[in-house]
């Protein structure tokens, strides 16, 4: 089991399961059946977001947060999960509707509405909005656990400036601060000039800046990069594309074979076991690739092997 925020954070269980696609290139019937494996197999922390998946043709955005709270009310799980949002990042004129405190509030409102509760557990700031002081976001944001509509708070796509100075204004202001960051993360790294648009990466400061604060955990997203660890017709992006790649790619399938595993299983033990560790978010559309990842949570790598992956 671990926790989120530091030894007296919320417990979870070793995966997050990313409700991403659910309701859109997942269905709901499909999404029903991830859902309850995932809980049967002792899964509890479930991510969604009120923008999933809004670039799907026909989609609005609001249907991940809607099939999940289907779910629930079918399931009668509430209680039972730890249950993450987020807000920032939905379409709005030409950019997006960013972190002010009017759509903090107006979209924690929203989102417990779809998802028939009356509190989440985790609530991301999902990307950084430039264009909105931090002062004004962090003290929305901690007036949401002071009001009871979530327990603890987190930022998603942001930097580790932009985090460092988020939770130095909460301290300082004796606030509720960010305790969990999700950025894209997986084994094989991004080029120093990548580019993802919204979506940040995890770079080495991060990991530094998240090894060093005791209360504060990291989750990867985009962990198994679409499949193209394993799926001949689903290739790397070319933000990928570093000296490295070859070499990595090498020493992770052949530890793959001599582990009898696969190697999504060994990226995500990777993850898992590191130092700090990340704590992966699945995005699986169906139940046997999300049988292949929970086998990941019993795979040791052990000290020589993650040696070889990290040389």
């Amino acid at each position: 089991m671990n926790r989120l925020g530091g030894a007296e954070g919320l417990p979870v269980s070793a995966f997050c399961l990313g409700a991403l696609p659910f309701g859109t290139t997942v269905d709901e019937p499909t999404a029903f059946e991830i859902l309850d494996r995932f809980v049967e197999a002792g899964g509890t922390f479930i991510d969604t977001a009120d923008n999933y998946a809004c670039w799907e043709e026909g989609a609005t955005g609001h249907e991940s947060e809607q099939v999940l709270g289907r779910w629930l009310a079918d399931r009668k799980l509430r209680d039972q999960v730890v249950l993450a949002t987020k807000v920032g990042a939905r379409p709005c004129g030409t950019g997006r509707e960013g972190l002010a405190a009017r759509t903090v509030r107006s979209g924690i409102e929203g989102s417990l509405r779809r998802l028939g509760t009356d509190h989440v557990d985790l609530y991301y700031a999902h990307i950084a909005d430039p264009g909105t002081p931090q002062e004004e976001t962090v003290a929305a944001f901690s007036a949401l656990v002071t009001e009871g509509r979530t327990r603890m708070l987190g930022c998603s796509n942001h930097s580790v400036g932009e985090l460092r100075r988020a939770r130095t204004l909460a301290a300082d202001e004796g606030l509720a601060p960010y305790r969990v960051i999700q950025q894209r993360h997986s084994y094989l790294r991004p080029r120093a000039d990548a580019d993802f648009g919204v979506q940040k990466y995890v770079t080495d400061d991060l990991l530094a800046y998240v090894a060093d604060q005791p209360d504060l955990s990291l989750l990867g997203y985009s962990t198994l990069l679409s499949g193209a660890y394993t799926r001949a017709n689903r290739p790397f992006q070319e933000q990928y594309d570093r000296p490295d790649k070859a070499r990595r790619l090498g020493a992770l399938r052949e530890i793959a074979a001599e582990l009898g595993a696969t190697p999504n299983q060994v990226v995500l033990s990777w993850l898992l076991h590191g130092e700090p560790p990340v704590l992966p978010v699945l995005g699986v559309s169906s139940v046997g690739q999300l049988e292949e990842c929970l086998a990941a949570a019993d795979l040791d790598l052990g000290p020589e092997l993650r040696k070889r992956l990290d040389l």
